[in-house]
């Protein structure tokens, strides 16, 4: 659209008047004199005025026959940062018109070098706008295209910063609402600007072999006319369109393929009367082509969430040429066209359909799906992932069908329909036949989830599902339970540590420095403060400072403070002929759980005397009292532990091994290892230059007494020169 068009606001009420009859478009008027007002002399980034961006937006959105108050929100979008109130556009305009506007105005608050905090926020508050008023995505989706159309006048770090932001969010939102050709476009310009070299490198052959195709296509449109009506099918229209350059890039990517082997740059579209005739058309193609496997997909029987029907399938057609080829009556053409505009729901008069209150539905479950998540990036991840374009179509036993990313498992589907039947999933029955958890869902299966009462979600379900829903529920399942356990640890800390100076939590709570404490650590509770300390968010020596009263500290600060070395030797001395040694959990004041982990560093072993480490945010850490990375650490956060219960059968531990060079050493020592019950993990060998063998092994072992016997019995084969443990 030209400027000098988009100049006088007469051309969109001209626009508009063409499909909304009987309205009164005068508002357009009075919302041209308020933009005209608050944003007099304003540019756009363009540097054009910014009125005219503006009027693009607006009149955009009226060439989609959308409403007048979407029309209206287009125009002014901007007016509430620029002094504009709220109330006045009430008044003026209505509730609806001032509710697209002021859900605009929050997404444009994004600051795109902005921290990641601050991002995630405001995407949060645009989906909450975009689940309240659908039409706030569409203003922003128009406003966002017409931005990029001029994103050459902008510098290259803001370029790449709002490119990747369109191809990773509002093209695959524009994908939701089922405009094809607004994606499409999103894509290609945010195509650009991340990947130009590849961009004019991909444009640049394909525009010279322009005619070549061009022929292909009238040849191929030619054929598929004169077989149809062999078959007594009618086709209102064949259409053969160049794939756009980002589907092509992406099939590029995934295959690693060059250009030239990719065939099908055309895809066709063939629109006839009616259902039927669909089916009939399908047939006659594979008629006369041959259907590649695996690529006939019916969205006629089993739309996309997003409304879209047709029939696919590629065949291998003249000269050996892969072609994909769409099959659709014309109300699947507007609605794969338009998208949710092709009978939208706010026109006037005009009720809500099934179909768009469907969208809605699946739009709004998004937003609740991600009410949960709190870590900024595991919230734009999880954004990202939800608006993935799914590839498999899967059935519940009464029908509704369920739509997945390739990959997705059992969890993903059973997350799908509650979070309880997620938790408690323990299988599922395709068709009746029992399946795994780590079974992948096809198109087509009809899924009946199994639970238990005494299933729980498990860390290892992150590793199988592919859906952000069941990731979201999944974490948010395991965060809890880590808080439970981090309040029970922290608790025990706290008493530990105040305990030595003759006081208690609870004197401190009756005397009221709790409040005091609180405050200074910048906690909201009594069971926030115990959490942070049992994550080791809030370190021990911070906690004493401000848990117990001055004068209490300033007598024990002063007691000689001992060296790292001195400190863990009395931490242990009095477990370490009482710990059982025939066992290999651990026990930290009094407290199981999962929030123990051995420390790779050392990879202690029961029996080993042991001193724990209460990390930033991952629990407690158990490293050998001798360890050098623990002697290192802070002496404030260490803790005492024991072994005690049976966690884990083996440990892992390494092992370094000299050796005469000879044959067969290898297998004597493999001999060993296997004769005293141990397993072999990982090994790495090489012959130094004094004809030695040296390894390197990882074995899995009981305790300290299992290794101390292997040693041994390593150190008495002949060929042996020395056994160290790593």
């Amino acid at each position: 659209m030209s400027h000098s068009s988009m100049i006088n606001v007469n051309g969109l009420k001209v626009l508009a008047s063409n499909y909304l009859q009987g309205v009164d478009l005068s508002r357009i008027d009075e919302a041209w004199e308020i933009i005209t007002r608050v944003h007099k002399g304003r540019r756009h980034f363009s540097g054009e005025l910014y009125i005219i961006h503006l009027l693009e937006v607006a009149s955009t959105l009226a060439s989609m026959h959308l409403d007048l108050d979407t029309i209206l929100a287009g125009l002014l979008h901007g007016v509430l940062k620029e002094g504009c109130t709220l109330e006045e556009l009430k008044e003026k305009f209505g509730k609806d018109v001032a509710s697209i506007v002021e859900g605009s105005t929050k997404i444009t608050k994004v600051q795109y070098n902005s921290k990641l905090a601050s991002q995630a926020d405001n995407l949060r508050k645009m989906l909450l706008a975009i689940a309240t008023d659908i039409r706030v995505l569409l203003v922003k989706l128009i406003d966002r295209l017409l931005d990029m159309f001029l994103l050459d006048m902008v510098d290259r770090e803001k370029q790449l910063d709002i490119a990747r932001e369109t191809m990773d969010l509002y093209a695959p939102l524009a994908s939701r609402l089922g405009i094809d050709w607004l994606k499409r476009e999103l894509e290609d310009h945010a195509f650009k600007f991340l990947y130009p070299e590849e961009h004019y490198e991909l444009a640049h052959k394909l525009e010279s072999s322009l005619d070549e195709r061009q022929k292909y296509v009238d040849e191929v449109i030619a054929i598929l006319h004169k077989k149809l009506a062999e078959s007594n099918i009618t086709a209102n229209r064949i259409i053969g369109r160049p794939k756009h350059l980002y589907s092509i890039y992406k099939k590029l990517q995934a295959q690693g393929i060059p250009l030239e082997r990719v065939y099908d740059k055309v895809a066709f579209r063939i629109i006839v009367n009616s259902v039927n005739e669909c089916y009939e058309a399908l047939g006659t193609i594979h008629a006369n082509w041959s259907p590649v496997p695996g690529r006939i997909k019916d969205f006629i029987s089993v739309p996309k969430a997003n409304n879209y029907q047709s029939m696919h399938t590629t065949v291998i057609g003249p000269r050996d040429h892969f072609i994909e080829i769409q099959i659709r009556t014309d109300e699947m053409d507007r609605v794969a066209q338009e998208g949710v505009a092709a009978h939208w729901a706010y026109k006037e008069g005009q009720k809500v359909t099934n179909k768009d209150a469907k969208l809605f539905r699946e739009l709004k479950k998004l937003v609740a799906s991600l009410q949960d998540v709190e870590d900024p990036k595991e919230f734009l991840d999880s954004v990202i992932r939800e608006l993935y374009d799914p590839e498999v179509f899967a059935l519940t036993p009464k029908g509704e069908v369920k739509e997945f990313p390739l990959g997705s498992c059992p969890i993903d589907f059973a997350y799908s329909i509650h979070t309880e039947v997620g938790d408690r999933c323990v299988g599922a029955k395709i068709s009746g036949r029992q399946v795994p958890l780590k079974y992948q869902l096809q198109t087509g299966d009809i899924v009946e989830i199994v639970t238990s009462s005494s299933q729980v979600p498990r860390r290892d379900w992150l590793d199988l599902v592919k859906t952000s829903r069941a990731r979201t529920r999944i974490r948010s399942w395991l965060r809890r339970e880590e808080k439970d356990k981090a309040l029970k640890l922290g608790r025990e800390i706290c008493e530990r540590e105040i305990r030595k100076y003759n006081t208690s939590l609870k004197k401190i709570i009756k005397s009221g420095h709790i409040r005091l404490l609180l405050k200074q650590l910048r906690c909201n509770s009594l069971d926030d403060l115990l959490v942070k300390v049992g994550s080791g968010t809030i370190t021990v020596q911070n906690l004493v400072k401000g848990l117990v009263p001055v004068e209490l500290r300033k007598e024990h600060e002063q007691d000689v403070e001992l060296p790292p070395e001195e400190l863990a030797n009395l931490m242990v001395s009095q477990h370490v002929e009482t710990a059982d040694k025939g066992k290999s959990g651990v026990k930290i004041d009094g407290i199981d759980g999962m929030l123990v982990k051995v420390a790779q560093c050392c990879r202690p072993l029961p029996g080993d005397p042991i001193v724990g480490f209460v990390t930033m945010g991952r629990g407690v850490s158990v490293h050998k009292a001798d360890c050098v990375n623990l002697l290192s650490l802070d002496p404030h956060r260490w803790i005492d532990v024991t072994w005690s219960g049976v966690a884990e059968k083996t440990y892992k531990v390494g092992l370094h091994i000299s050796a005469e060079n000879k044959r067969g050493i290898f297998t004597e020592i493999s001999g060993v290892i296997s004769l005293d019950n141990a397993s072999i993990v990982d090994i790495s060998a090489h012959t130094t230059a004094t004809d030695q063998a040296d390894m390197t092994l990882s074995l899995e072992v009981e305790n300290l007494k299992h290794l101390k016997t292997l040693i041994q019995h390593i150190r008495q084969l002949p060929a042996v020169i020395s056994v160290r443990r790593l």
